[in-house]
């Protein structure tokens, strides 16, 4: 009995569905987050008659068939990538990218990571760090006697010295931009690496052509819309229920058979 199998496809489908709603739920407060979506396909298709078949001599051919499907699989769990709002902190080291664009985070292993959570931290050294001291590349290193910090708009990094009266720049924040932001592979803390379907990194200075600009004092929140991801994990629910409901029809099905005498 097909049934069974079909619709036990249907209820591993659904609780991925669960998993990926309850991930975004989760994540509704971690800044800059970006909200997914579970997406599926039908399996293959069995042809008991094959539409297009001559079901006669005379030509007569059959109009449609019958084609039994054998339910469904998950195809990907997509990121979707727009931008979460912004929200004022006051912290001169927090940042926020409005557009196109990430910042680029130098790890301990030398390779680059990418992010848009710009809550950063300053470094014993004066770098400016991510909340693991991971260095965010084009920063500079800030002076101990800066008594103020300022990041404008194309990621220059400005600070202000005693006993001087013009700023002082000691860094430049280049954002990074990928052709398929979707693409790129999650690797927890806030942090993604490229990949393949993501392609190589473009950098360019912030406000420049296909690139966002920087605000300072701000935050991008997490896109998750609690309203959105509750009514999808409603309609979850009831998915899940309505296969388990159809593997009790075929098991009650299947008892009948073995009562019959």
């Amino acid at each position: 009995m097909r049934s069974l199998s079909i619709a036990s496809t249907g209820m591993l489908a659904q609780q991925l569905n669960v998993e990926t709603i309850s991930n975004n739920i989760a994540n509704m407060n971690t800044t800059a987050f970006k909200r997914q979506r579970a997406e599926f396909q039908d399996l293959i298709y069995q042809n008991q008659r094959r539409a297009g078949a001559a079901s006669s001599d005379a030509n007569t051919i059959v109009p449609s068939g019958i084609q039994l499907g054998l339910g469904v699989r998950a195809a990907a769990v997509y990121r979707i990538t727009e931008q979460g709002n912004l929200t004022t902190t006051g912290n001169s080291l927090d940042m926020a990218v409005q557009g196109k664009g990430w910042f680029q985070v130098e790890m301990p292993s030398g390779e680059t990571a990418y992010t848009r959570a710009g809550s950063f931290q300053l470094s014993a050294e004066g770098k400016i760090v991510t909340a693991d001291g991971y260095t965010v590349k084009g920063g500079g290193t800030i002076p101990r006697d800066a008594l103020d910090i300022t990041i404008n708009t194309s990621g220059e990094v400005l600070v202000k010295q005693a006993g001087q009266a013009q700023l002082q720049r000691v860094g430049q924040f280049e954002l990074a931009s990928f052709a398929n932001d979707a693409g790129l592979q999650a690797s927890g803390d806030n942090l993604f690496q490229n990949t393949t379907a993501s392609g190589d990194p473009v950098t360019g200075t912030a406000g420049r052509q296909g690139f966002g600009t920087l605000l300072q004092g701000f935050l991008e929140t997490s896109n998750v819309n609690t309203v959105q991801e509750v009514t999808n994990l409603i309609t979850a629910q009831r998915a899940y229920e309505m296969n388990s409901k159809v593997i009790k029809a075929a098991d009650e099905m299947m008892s009948s058979l073995n009562q019959m005498r």
